[in-house]
């Protein structure tokens, strides 16, 4: 799409330790749009969070991007190569500027010691031109904008005084305050309990309307992704498998990755049947498979080629494509 709000192209990062290298994330290539929410799945270990955090800078110093890898932000009609950004100045454009991030858990982001309120006024501060009392009242609105009751309250309210669902709103709340253009959501609704859980989707939702702003929604959770995204991109051991509109990819899944995660779930009509987990586990990315990453699990794995070759993406509908020797075996490659 031309109008890309974030576009990845071949990002490829390593990790420099004591071993050696180690690849976290291996030629990603993907695109979200304003207004857009995809939905980033796949087990923990798979690469999710790396690749987000990728977008702002915040991998630790020891990571090592490949000189393929590309991470183009368009904001406000001016493009920014986000892995050219050095200096504090320049990352403050994509560290808490044009893109903000939720954490999996708010109360390792705010600092026990310091009101929920002063997080905000300082975030505030540093990345727009308020003073002080505009910066207080822009965030008195903002937690009232996320529902979060008695807004002037809780601004003066420390982390461990909220209930879960509300420190997930606050950080929601401090996250949306400088109007960011794209939204990383790392696994937001992983511990609160579905009620709080399907308010903080709704909330979603409606942002994303109001706003118009770019969702990525980083999940291990397929039944979140259906109510949530557009699109989904599922990622295994650091490479991107399958991705496309959510429904075509739910619906008709092409990977066997897919197809694993998808027979995982449990099934309300069919109380009674057994869950379905993929084999084995996850590999190390120390003992990185070769040829196609998923093989080592694969319960449909082509001897001889799966476990020697790396597949090829293709096009399997419109905007759905997969990597996948079994998929193209299949047939299913489109003209």
């Amino acid at each position: 799409m031309s109008d890309a709000l974030i576009k990845v192209e071949n990002l490829t990062l390593e990790f420099r330790t004591d071993e050696g290298l180690i690849t976290a994330v291996e030629d990603v290539s993907f695109e979200v749009a304003p207004g857009e929410v995809m939905g980033l799945v796949g087990e923990s270990g798979s690469g999710k969070s790396v690749t987000a955090k990728s977008l702002m800078q915040l991998n630790p110093g020891n990571a090592v991007y490949s000189p393929e890898s590309r991470i183009t932000l368009t904001a406000n009609g001016e493009s920014v190569e986000v892995l050219s950004l050095r200096s504090a100045r320049e990352l403050k454009i994509v560290r808490g500027g044009a893109i903000s991030m939720i954490f999996q858990e708010p109360m390792a982001s705010f600092a026990p010691a310091i009101t929920i309120g002063s997080h905000m006024v300082e975030q505030l501060l540093l990345h727009t031109n308020l003073s002080k009392k505009a910066a207080k009242d822009l965030s008195i609105e903002m937690l009232d904008r996320v529902g979060i009751s008695e807004a002037a309250k809780r601004f003066d309210q420390y982390a461990f005084e909220l209930s879960g669902g509300m420190r997930q709103r606050a950080m929601i709340a401090m996250a949306l305050s400088t109007s960011p253009k794209l939204l990383i959501a790392d696994e937001p609704t992983t511990a609160l309990d579905v009620t709080i859980q399907a308010q903080v989707l709704e909330l979603m939702r409606e942002l994303v309307v109001e706003f118009g702003m770019g969702i990525i929604f980083i999940t291990h959770d397929l039944g979140v992704v259906a109510q949530t995204a557009d699109k989904v991109a599922v990622m295994y051991l650091g490479r991107l498998v399958e991705q496309g509109p959510v429904r075509e990819v739910l619906h008709h899944p092409a990977h066997p990755y897919t197809q694993g995660l998808m027979d995982a779930l449990p099934k309300l009509e069919e109380l009674d049947a057994p869950l379905t987990p993929i084999p084995g586990d996850i590999p190390s990315p120390l003992d990185r498979p070769n040829g196609c990453v998923f093989h080592t699990r694969c319960l449909q794995a082509i001897a001889g080629r799966c476990d020697a070759s790396r597949p090829q993406t293709f096009d399997v509908h419109t905007d759905h494509n997969v990597s996948c020797f079994v998929a193209e075996d299949r047939g299913v490659r489109v003209a």
